[in-house]
């Protein structure tokens, strides 16, 4: 039946025109075509994916026919360096230029995890310095951060809110201002940290998405980053408790993950991947 849609969809405007008025016919196509955009990068050599649940794609095809109407979010986790920040930002880069060709507003929004971090700069002034801080306090598991409010914020803007988001200071004062960056309700919703996908946020998630990374590629990726912070000695120790905590926190959060990544693929893989689903997005709503 699939076939026969996409058949009579392709062969004339007229039909492509009628065929767009049934929001049945439209989703079936467009899960079609997805379908045949994610086999495609799934069986190449170095593909981006590693796992992908058929859910995921029938829940996607869901949302770009309309069938959904509100916004939908996704969650990206992944350890230390496995490189979720970047495939988060050239998801958003992607679709930023796309909405900018086609005057698309508030195309997407993301919300940093890392922003969530509870303020604790009273400690810090205590102890001196941050690395002493640091020595008696663990910032690497999910309880160091508000979850629960970074949910609220997330389920808030799904639903039609603006919100106040905090910022936290990453520089060593671990200061986080509070309803100081204003965010609007967008069409996409995006997240990206260490604990995205842990108990008390998941679920504010559409599409759960785990990143995964060797242990070599990681942790020569930590130690690049460890020289750029200037952790010196204090980086071998960073990196083991990282380690072990992420052991606990978050490669269990895989489970979840309805989509999972290699996190050492070509970034211009990740670009091309999201261009192919704007491009079936163009010829179903602008061509």
């Amino acid at each position: 039946m699939q076939n026969t849609l996409v058949k009579n969809y392709s062969e004339t405007k007229t039909n492509k025109k009628s065929f767009l008025q049934s929001k049945t016919n439209l989703c079936l196509y467009i899960e079609k075509r997805l379908n045949l955009i994610f086999s495609s990068e799934i069986n190449r050599e170095n593909s981006i994916f590693r796992k992908v649940k058929h859910s995921a794609i029938h829940k996607m095809a869901l949302f770009l026919a309309g069938s959904i109407t509100r916004s939908c979010s996704i969650g990206l986790a992944g350890e230390t360096a496995s490189g979720k920040s970047t495939i988060a930002f050239d998801i958003i880069n992607t679709i930023e230029s796309f909405a900018d060709e086609y005057f698309i507003k508030n195309a997407i929004t993301r919300i940093n995890t890392d922003d969530y971090y509870y303020d604790r700069s009273d400690m810090v002034k205590k102890a001196g310095s941050f690395a002493e801080f640091a020595k008696h306090y663990d910032l690497d598991v999910p309880e160091a951060l508000e979850l629960e409010l970074m949910k609220n914020h997330i389920k808030s803007l799904l639903f039609g809110d603006t919100v106040f988001l905090p910022e936290y200071d990453m520089s060593g004062t671990a200061v986080r201002r509070d309803n100081v960056k204003m965010a609007v309700p967008s069409k996409i919703i995006i997240s990206e940290g260490l604990f995205t996908l842990t108990e008390k946020v998941v679920d504010a998630f559409d599409f759960k998405i785990y990143v995964d990374v060797s242990s070599n590629v990681q942790k020569e990726r930590f130690y690049e980053r460890a020289a750029q912070r200037n952790l010196g000695d204090s980086a071998d120790e960073v990196y083991k408790n990282a380690s072990d905590k992420a052991k606990t926190h978050i490669h269990p959060t895989a489970a979840m993950a309805d989509i999972i990544l290699s996190g050492e693929s070509d970034r211009s893989s990740y670009r091309e991947f999201i261009n192919n689903i704007l491009s079936l997005v163009k010829e179903i709503y602008f061509d």
